[in-house]
């Protein structure tokens, strides 16, 4: 099968918002670069219409990104050109890597390990950095925890490592549902459940001491009354996918006006927010 590849300049930190956005394209290969992306995707599923959609995508980012490059190649193993690409990092508290590598964390650290697919959930994004170094903070002891836009579960898995008692993740990507399972059994962890689909398969009545969603500002603002119906009293909401320009709009959102602004940390341009009830 022939493949269209196109070669991507963008920033490392953006690389995995933007596997995201190319995967709804159809985009089934990736292999990270330093300031680069490689990705491809079956040619009979790529048209100039597409072309144009990603151009303005990238436009978006930052006049830095761009496709450097288009060509047609024959397929290959995507998976293994882009588990190269995976090394291990410390954020936070957390050492957080693949099974293929062998590299330990710091005494100190609480090891995350994350077979991701597709990169999605591995720790490489702002915004999951964000979240993972503020999690210490508002995880307690015993926490009942809601993981909206789930992925690879690494937000759950990390908050039940800090001593939640259980967690509930939902995705709409079909991978998700596998892919957090199976990370759920690497890291030796329990009472975690994963469902696909979105607010929908929420347990009716359930409600949750933390809430996470790391997704995007429409995502969010579509999803944030769902998801306050299920916040305890008290109860903490941290949402992020967020860019600072989105800082605004969120917090005038009419469905959250009854929670208590935190507060905003930032990672360059992108920021968390955390919200009390």
């Amino acid at each position: 099968m022939e493949y269209v590849q196109l070669t991507i300049s963008a920033e490392n930190d953006l690389h995995e918002i933007l596997i995201a956005e190319l995967f709804d394209f159809g985009f089934d290969g990736f292999e990270e670069q330093d300031k680069q992306l490689v990705a491809s995707i079956p040619a009979d599923k790529f048209d100039f219409t597409k072309r144009e959609e990603i151009e303005e995508i990238l436009r978006k980012l930052g006049e830095a990104e761009s496709v450097m490059k288009e060509e047609i190649i024959e397929e290959k193993n995507w998976n293994q050109a882009w588990e190269k690409s995976i090394k291990p990092q410390t954020i936070g508290k957390f050492f957080v890597h693949p099974t293929w590598t062998k590299q330990e964390g710091g005494i100190d650290t609480i090891e995350l390990i994350i077979d991701p697919k597709m990169a999605f959930g591995t720790g490489y994004h702002p915004t999951t950095r964000v979240m993972l170094e503020w999690m210490p903070e508002v995880v307690e002891q015993g926490d009942t925890v809601l993981d909206a836009g789930t992925g690879t579960g690494i937000l759950a898995i990390a908050a039940l490592k800090l001593g939640a008692g259980s967690a509930f993740g939902f995705d709409v990507d079909e991978w998700s549902e596998m892919n957090a399972s199976e990370n759920l059994y690497l890291n030796g962890v329990s009472n975690f459940e994963v469902k696909r689909g979105s607010v929908e398969v929420i347990p009716d009545h359930e409600k949750y001491d933390l809430i996470f969603a790391n997704i995007n500002r429409n995502a969010l603002a579509e999803m944030s009354g769902d998801l306050i119906q299920h916040l305890k009293p008290n109860g903490k909401l941290l949402l992020s996918g967020l860019l600072l320009e989105d800082e605004e709009a969120m917090l005038n959102l009419k469905s959250l006006s009854d929670l208590d602004h935190v507060e905003t940390k930032t990672h360059g341009e992108w920021i968390a927010i955390l919200f009390q009830g």
